[in-house]
C-alpha cells in the first residue's frame, strides 16, 4: 500500500481464544487453493472429498466462491471441543484475522470490528510492515471460485 494509512504505527491485536469468530454466528470462511491443499493434509483426505464434506459454494454476485460449512448453530465446521480442529492448518482468512481489508480500511472499521472481538486493541503491536503483508498474501492466493 502507498501514502499515509490509520495504522502508519501498526495496531494492537491479541487473540484471546473466545472463539466469537468462529461460532454462533453465520458467516464465510472463503477458501484459496493452498487452504484447501492444508486442510486435505491436516484431515487426510483428498481434494473432492474435502470439498463434499466441508466446503459449500456460495454465490456472491457474479462469483462463485468455496467457503468453508457451518454446523446448524452457525459454528464452524472445524470447530471442536474448545477451539479449532486444525489450528495449525486453518485457512489464511482465520489466520490474518483481522488483518483484513475491511477491518482496516479505516479507524471506524477497525473499532467497529473491535467491538466485537475483545483481542483487537490489546496485546501485541502489529507493524504496518506486517499488516501489509497479511493483506498482500490474501490477494496473491486469491479466492478457490467454481
Amino acid at each position: 500500500m502507498m501514502g499515509e494509512v490509520f495504522y502508519q504505527s501498526g495496531l494492537r491485536f491479541e487473540c484471546t481464544r473466545c472463539s466469537r469468530c468462529c461460532r454462533h454466528t453465520p458467516g464465510y470462511v472463503f477458501l484459496s487453493s493452498a487452504d484447501v491443499d492444508a486442510l486435505c493434509g491436516a484431515l487426510g483426505m483428498d481434494r473432492p472429498g474435502v470439498l463434499k464434506e466441508y466446503c459449500r459454494r456460495v454465490s456472491i454476485g457474479l462469483a462463485h466462491r468455496i467457503s468453508l460449512r457451518e454446523k446448524p448453530n452457525f459454528d464452524c465446521i472445524l470447530w471442536e471441543d474448545g477451539g479449532c480442529s486444525v489450528y495449525q492448518a486453518r485457512p489464511l482468512q482465520c489466520r490474518s484475522f483481522p488483518f483484513w481489508s475491511g477491518c482496516v480500511s479505516s479507524v471506524e472499521e477497525w473499532e467497529h470490528h473491535g467491538r466485537q472481538c475483545p483481542g483487537i486493541g490489546r496485546g501485541a503491536l502489529h507493524s504496518r510492515r506486517e499488516i501489509e503483508m497479511w493483506l498482500a498474501q490474501r490477494s496473491r492466493e486469491g479466492f478457490l471460485e467454481t
